[in-house]
């Protein structure tokens, strides 16, 4: 025969698991208010974009060319001064 639940009905539950549903309940709701807090807190912060304008990409580009050409005549100067040094070297 299966008990029936009544408000005569009791049960026993002890300290200890009192305090552990406590300190569960204190957890989850602790968690609530600081996700709420973080939420609030993006809220009211600036809106971050990365667009890059045209202008800023054009003057970017032409900087890295530049020093690509920069580099490249450097690279010249470069292999002239070791065939120089080739030629002493080597008495050509």
């Amino acid at each position: 025969m299966a008990k029936e639940l009544n408000e005569d009905t009791g049960f026993q539950v002890s300290i200890k698991t009192l305090i552990g549903i406590g300190a569960a309940m204190a957890t989850v709701i602790s968690m609530w208010f600081m996700l709420q807090a973080d939420i609030e807190e993006a809220r009211e912060l600036p809106i971050h974009t990365n667009d890059v304008t045209r202008m800023e990409f054009d003057m970017k580009d032409q900087m890295i060319r530049n020093t690509i050409l920069t580099t490249q005549k450097d690279v010249e100067e470069i292999k002239k001064s070791m065939e120089k040094i080739e030629d002493k070297l080597y008495n050509r």
